[in-house]
């Protein structure tokens, strides 16, 4: 009874682990894809782009 009792936890915690592994693996993936994306870094570009033009404004509007 109490070897039995043993390998059922054993399983739980191997299932437990195996799942976290694929939740960290998959977390990792997509996180890898997102950043490496041609759209998102263009976005990024684009927003830069344009902080720089409103900074330049905000410049040009106190020295007038």
């Amino acid at each position: 009874m109490q070897s039995r009792k043993m390998v059922w936890i054993a399983a739980g915690i191997g299932v437990a682990g195996l799942t976290a592994a694929l939740a960290y693996a998959i977390f990792r993936l997509a996180s890898s894809q997102t950043r490496e994306d041609p759209t998102t870094q263009r976005i990024q570009q684009l927003i830069d782009e344009a902080n720089s033009l409103l900074k330049a404004l905000d410049e040009q509007r106190h020295s007038a």
